[in-house]
């Protein structure tokens, strides 16, 4: 065999051989790409520090909210409670005031009633001096018939007289200004009524005077 065709065998083997490791390479590297697995797409740059950018401006929001509903609720109880304190002021005045008008209106009550019972103790001695055989008279009637009505005034107003005779002896409703004998009550029993007592609503008016039994 010539020279010229050993080299010509020589180029055509090398030939063979290169292509062959191309092809072994190409092959590898469709391996490794199968083998390697596929890289999740990268997070958008700055996302997630503007999701909490986001965050943090909503919790500032709700806790200026929170912040702005507490102090409501105190103002709210502040004001509840200063109500109630100036409702329970204003019931006590009142009540100290209906006390005070009540007072009032008995004391002047009490005083007019002082001065009537004079002329009540005139109409009870006129009519007991009126004689037996002229109590049917008109006068004596028509009398009879002012002091019965001015009784009945004092009664609607709870002017009551304070009973007396036949009573023991009581330092709250009655003063003694005498002591007799008696055969008809024990000692310490009111014999005699020299003077009516009155009272009004159950408080003393005037004392009744009266002579005990000794």
């Amino acid at each position: 065999m010539s020279d010229e065709m050993n080299k010509d065998l020589e180029e055509n083997l090398e030939e063979q051989e290169t292509a062959q490791e191309m092809k072994d390479t190409e092959d590898a590297q469709d391996t490794v790409a199968k083998e390697e697995p596929e890289e999740s797409p990268e997070p958008i740059a700055g996302g997630e520090e503007t999701e909490t950018k986001e965050d943090k401006k909503a919790a500032k929001k709700k806790l200026k909210a929170d912040k702005k509903q507490d102090a409501l609720k105190e103002k709210i109880e502040e004001l509840e409670d200063r109500v109630k304190r100036q409702m329970a002021e204003f019931d006590n005045f009142r009540k100290r005031t209906e006390k005070e008008k009540t007072a009032m209106f008995e004391t002047g009550a009490k005083s007019v009633i002082e001065k009537i019972l004079p002329v009540v103790d005139n109409f009870e001695r006129g009519l007991a001096s009126v004689p037996e055989e002229e109590k049917d008279t008109p006068f004596a009637e028509g009398m009879e018939m002012i002091y019965k009505q001015l009784i009945s005034e004092l009664e609607k107003m709870e002017v009551k007289p304070i009973p007396a005779i036949g009573e023991e002896f009581n330092p709250d409703f009655h003063n003694a200004v005498m002591q007799v004998e008696s055969e008809e009550y024990e000692s310490g029993v009111i014999a005699q009524e020299l003077q009516k007592g009155y009272t009004y609503r159950d408080s003393v008016v005037r004392h009744s005077m009266v002579a005990v039994v000794s």
